[in-house]
């Protein structure tokens, strides 16, 4: 017989939980070969009971490591009987002994109801917690593979992780990456009413729990954001801003690699991409929203149709996610206005001004470099209107060009790297393009 902890010498850890559910277990597997509970098996789980008992109570209860908060007692023995099969894996082989024909080593809805001797009103709750909507399955907790009392009850790895003290193992969602960017409010050169916007935007993150649960606030997805601009003015070092304040991973997606020609595989990678997001911590960016949520068309032939269907799902699988998703177009003009309505927060990022120029040049320059005296940054404002992107490019070609030269950075080689970055969308360049800055080139370039 399995050795139980010393009551009131020793506090009952999350053992006591596996223990209680390996006797109910072994209780129902008695039954099934038609043998009576003996008095001393009864004693053990009567005296196992009492420690679960306690251990919820308690403020060591390590089941508050996962979203439990609002949910009802049944909710820890659900948990407890799905978990058991990775925590104690030899209870997963029991568990296939009682369900004859099962390939699958997890628990069934139908033999949890067996297990637990649940009556007709629990029975109800059960559903509330592990069916189509149930609470469980919302909070990202279990996973179930259908709708019917034989379907398999699956432990969430992440929170599976997080009750045992198990290393964690990023899951980047499908058709996402991850952008390794850690900065902060400072670093983020834009208009003061853009950043206002970006603060009042993570407000619906910080103070979701006091509008939505103790001021009964209308429950939404998201919250969503729209950043829309030409490329290069920060939409992503903004998103990548707010994912560092709040302390989450930043995963790009790109929507023209989920947009596929064929019907229903839109829908389908969607699907993966939100079932992988739901209930984790990350701030999940779409670039070129466009792509997808362009203004819907008359329908003149099938595909249009299921086209206009791609839209509506999105709409709704967005709706219906909990968690912060950015959005990022340079076309804003081809976002639908039903989806527009939407959004919590629209940011329009603007070229940068000539004083956001100067101050772009000063912080993109490697900051350890050496810099000859001859480097004009009002000049370097004044002289072209290009965005914060392209001044990042060119920054790092000018220190790329001086190291060549074994010499400090200076007006030449900016003007250079300049140069190089703006034929990046212009091939027939002309020297006065560069403004005050083309009497810094290289005459050889010009020709």
């Amino acid at each position: 017989m399995m050795e139980v902890l010393a009551e009131k010498k020793v506090a009952p850890t999350i053992n006591a939980e596996w223990q209680r559910m390996e006797v109910l277990v072994r209780c129902l597997m008695g039954t099934k070969l038609g043998k009576d509970h003996d008095a001393e098996q009864l004693d053990l789980l009567e005296q196992l009971q009492n420690q679960v008992e306690w251990l919820r109570m308690s403020s060591a209860n390590p089941w508050l490591l996962l979203p439990i908060h609002g949910l009802p007692p049944l909710a820890m023995d659900v948990l407890a009987a799905v978990y058991i099969s990775e925590a104690q894996p030899r209870i997963g082989w029991l568990y296939q002994e009682l369900q004859s024909g099962s390939p699958q080593p997890y628990i069934t809805p139908a033999l949890l109801q067996i297990l637990l001797a649940l009556n007709e009103s629990e029975v109800c709750v059960l559903q509330g917690l592990i069916g189509p909507d149930g609470e469980l399955i919302k909070r990202n907790l279990i996973v179930c593979d259908g709708d019917t009392p034989f379907s398999v009850l699956r432990p969430v790895r992440a929170a599976m992780a997080a009750l045992m003290g198990w290393p964690q193992q990023e899951a980047i969602p499908p058709g996402a990456i991850r952008v390794n960017q850690k900065v902060d409010w400072h670093d983020l050169i834009l208009p003061t009413n853009c950043k206002q916007m970006l603060r009042e935007y993570l407000l619906w993150l910080h103070h979701r729990d006091t509008v939505i649960n103790k001021w009964g606030g209308r429950q939404l997805g998201g919250p969503l954001a729209l950043f829309s601009g030409p490329s290069g003015t920060g939409k992503t070092y903004a998103a990548s801003v707010i994912a560092t304040e709040l302390g989450w991973p930043l995963y790009r997606v790109d929507l023209s690699r989920l947009v596929s020609k064929y019907i229903g595989e839109t829908e389908k990678n969607l699907a993966r991409l939100f079932d992988a997001a739901h209930g984790k911590p990350m701030v999940l960016q779409f670039d070129e929203a466009d792509a997808l949520m362009s203004k819907r068309g008359e329908i003149k032939e099938a595909r249009d149709r299921y086209a206009n269907m791609e839209v509506s799902y999105l709409l709704a699988r967005i709706e219906d996610h909990q968690g912060p998703c950015i959005l990022t177009t340079n076309l804003r003009s081809q976002i639908d206005k039903a989806f527009s309505r939407r959004f919590q927060m629209v940011v329009e990022f603007p070229r940068p001004s000539e004083e956001a120029r100067i101050e772009l040049w000063r912080r993109m320059l490697p900051r350890r470099a050496p810099l000859s005296k001859c480097v004009d940054f009002d000049l370097l404002g004044k002289s072209i209107n290009i965005t914060g992107g392209n001044i990042r490019n060119a920054a790092l070609h000018a220190a790329y060009l001086a190291a060549e030269d074994n010499q400090a950075i200076n007006m030449t080689h900016i003007a250079i790297a300049v140069w190089r970055e703006m034929a990046k969308e212009r091939p027939q360049l002309n020297k006065r393009d560069l403004g005050l800055l083309g009497a810094n080139l290289p005459e050889s370039l010009c020709q």
